[in-house]
């Protein structure tokens, strides 16, 4: 194959913001290199994917291979530099990145989807691109390809790029927290410390516990303190054992708390394709779980990355897709024939009905297996339909920007309503939907409950009369206390 570009590559225009780069960098500076334009949104979990191979290839060709990620939102909130670098420092990403907040660059490439992967030659002319995810095996026998090429025609000049790392803005203790679980009969809190790879165990005047993970990214088996986890996020407990989406590593964990070991018990540690077919747990790859819920022994998963709700049977250890087709959108109807877009938070009532925060159509969605066997909308209208409102229910009136937690209790279902930085609730029979607290402003701020400030909060549980809230930018656990009318911040600690 011959890559050879018949185009100049065009320019970043003057007077973006740029991260990770003490200059913003142009065109010409990477001369004599493969260029690979990364364009990509926060929100996205292909986008999220992607990041992974980027560092793997990054690691392998270091001279020769320069990454710039290209940041074009998708939601308002991701159009501000604050809430980019928070997703830079979350994910890891050491490469330059560029708020496109209005997608000049987006369009100046005719860039049509998130993912997409641009190529651009050493002499600066673009020779192809990618839609849609790369694997890590495919990518390296790419670019390899390509650099035997250019290596062979004497176009190669190594160089090493200049990187500043964004740093994150959290604590010593938590570091973007994902998702949280109340056990007040037994006074415990539960932290997904996603940002440090590990589970807090705390009581819930927020004293830590047990520590379940090393701390480092990676997947392994054993003792809590030995246990390696990727991102955990969501989490569900039945009596001592604890269940853990693993999100990085594509696997569940179960924890168990009284003998002091984890196990996995779904996943194969790979990331699965968009259609997989069920199986025995171990045998099935799952791809990215985000959240879980407990119905009886029947574990669900909402699997953000295909688009479903699956179900892990715990006495058979059988796992399989419950609903969703696998498509990205919103469709109501019998679950086999339904679709979501990224579920991400999940949580069950008293008779079994799911509800899942569907984050990329910021939508609230039912879903019934034992009775009516439907999926159904209770807020929110399409993948492109969002905004920061509340009032009278439905799924074409009222407006969310990106929900990533839902919390059943008494008839609501609480909302982490991420990027609009509120609590919100909507009624099960009405659909109603108010807000409980947050001003409606990124930031952390204490007090009353509508003038409290959040960021990007994207998990909360029940318990004990008040919402425990992973505020995950401002690493942090939040307390709402709806009937004293204030929010507090748990004091995390050892």
């Amino acid at each position: 194959m011959r890559y050879q570009g018949k185009v100049n590559a065009p320019p970043f225009p003057a007077g973006l913001d740029w991260l990770n780069t003490e200059q913003p960098p142009r065109l010409e500076d990477f001369a004599g290199r493969l260029l690979l334009l990364d364009f990509w949104t926060l929100c996205c979990i292909n986008c999220m994917h992607v990041l992974p191979v980027l560092r793997r290839l990054e690691r392998r060709f270091p001279t020769e291979l320069a990454v710039v990620g290209v940041h074009s939102a998708k939601f308002p909130h991701e159009r501000e530099s604050a809430a980019i670098a928070d997703a830079v420092a979350r994910y890891g990403v050491t490469h330059p990145v560029v708020n496109d907040a209005l997608q000049a660059v987006w369009r100046s490439y005719a860039v049509r989807a998130w993912p997409t992967l641009m190529f651009v030659d050493p002499a600066g002319k673009v020779i192809g691109r990618i839609e849609g995810e790369l694997g890590e095996d495919d990518g390296v026998r790419l670019v390899e390809e390509m650099l035997a090429e250019f290596r062979g025609a004497g176009l190669l000049r190594p160089a090493v790029p200049a990187a500043t790392p964004e740093q994150g803005r959290g604590p010593a203790i938590l570091h973007y927290p994902g998702k949280v679980l109340a056990d007040p009969e037994n006074y415990r809190l539960f932290i997904a410390d996603s940002g440090n790879h590990r589970v807090l165990v705390a009581a819930l005047d927020g004293e830590v516990q047990t520590v379940v993970g090393v701390g480092v990214e990676g997947l392994a088996d054993g003792v809590l303190e030995g246990a390696l986890f990727a991102s955990p996020q969501g989490m569900a407990l039945a009596g001592e054992t604890l269940y853990v989406a693993d999100t990085g590593n594509h696997v569940i964990r179960a924890v168990d708390l009284e003998a002091g070991v984890v196990e996995t018990v779904a996943g194969t540690g790979a990331k699965g394709g968009h259609r997989e077919e069920g199986g025995a747990g171990l045998e099935v790859a799952l791809r990215s779980p985000w959240d879980l819920a407990l119905v009886g022994r029947t574990l669900y998963v909402a699997m953000a990355g295909s688009h479903q709700i699956w179900a892990l049977d715990l006495d058979t250890r059988v796992m399989q897709a419950v609903a969703g087709t696998g498509a990205e959108a919103l469709v109501d109807g019998p679950p086999e024939a339904a679709a979501f877009a990224q579920p991400s938070g999940i949580s069950a009532d008293e008779d079994g009905v799911l509800y899942v925060a569907d984050a990329e159509t910021s939508s609230i969605r039912s879903v019934d297996m034992r009775s009516a066997h439907h999926v159904g909308t209770l807020v929110g209208a399409g993948l492109f339909d969002w905004a920061d409102e509340d009032g009278p229910g439905g799924p074409g009136s009222v407006r969310l920007q990106h929900p990533l937690g839902a919390a059943y209790e008494g008839g609501y279902v609480y909302i982490a309503d991420a990027y609009n930085h509120r609590i919100r609730r909507v009624g099960t029979d009405s659909l109603t939907v108010s807000t409980v607290a947050g001003e409606g402003t990124a930031g952390h701020t204490d007090g009353p409950l509508h003038a409290a400030r959040f960021s990007e909060p994207g998990g909360l549980a029940v318990g004990d009369g008040v919402l425990y809230v992973a505020d995950t930018n401002n690493h942090a656990i939040r307390v709402v206390d709806v009937a004293a009318g204030q929010v507090t911040t748990l004091p995390v600690d050892f």
